[in-house]
């Protein structure tokens, strides 16, 4: 007799739950999430700009959260800098053609970034070559360097000066993980960045 089949449907959501209920329970993400929040904030008020990057659906996560600054979050407010070095085409294929792909993004913060800006690295191995060697170029620089990545990266430790771990090893887990402490970081730039605004 056949087996049945598992609700994947069903497992993904109570594996979900249960690193997302982790990471809500985790003084140490609060903690790290909270300082990343410190250090975006300090680095837009001071006329810096927040610089991403990441390979797959870490891209897009990249161009989420930038959106999220360059737009707004829940505020009306003024538009803050907040590049994804993850959508020009034409950069990503010139730079991988003449330098190789482990370079698309180490180049385009050689041309953009500038000290006192800062650098998210979204990964959720931690092991990404394109990933790591824009951080090693950004702490060069003297570009704040923030990884998001999952229980396999705590080797990041080494080349970032924040690394937020999402409590588990599982590629889209992560993802939501990261999703979901971008927005509680958002949320509070976007809230300090207001308070800090002269008022009429």
């Amino acid at each position: 007799m056949p087996a049945v089949p598992a609700d994947r449907i069903a497992t993904h959501f109570e594996t979900s739950l249960a690193a997302l209920t982790e990471a809500v329970r985790s003084a140490e993400l609060s903690a790290c999430a909270r300082t990343v929040a410190g250090a975006i904030t300090d680095a837009l008020a001071a006329g810096h700009k927040l610089l991403l990057i990441g390979n797959g659906g870490s891209a897009a996560d990249a161009q989420h959260i930038a959106a999220e600054i360059v737009g707004r979050y829940k505020q009306e407010r003024p538009a803050w800098p907040a590049i994804a070095l993850t959508t020009d085409t034409s950069a990503l294929t010139a730079i991988g053609n003449d330098y190789g792909f482990e370079q698309v993004f180490a180049r385009q913060l050689q041309g953009l970034g500038r000290r006192g800006d800062v650098l998210i690295a979204l990964s959720t191995s931690g092991r990404s070559p394109n990933i790591l060697a824009a951080l090693k170029t950004a702490r060069e620089m003297g570009v704040v360097t923030i990884a998001f990545t999952g229980r396999k990266g705590t080797s990041l430790d080494a080349i970032c000066d924040h690394v937020l771990i999402a409590p588990s090893e599982d590629t889209a887990v992560i993802q939501q993980i990261h999703m979901m402490a971008a927005h509680a970081i958002c949320d509070e730039v976007e809230s300090a960045l207001m308070a800090r605004m002269p008022t009429a």
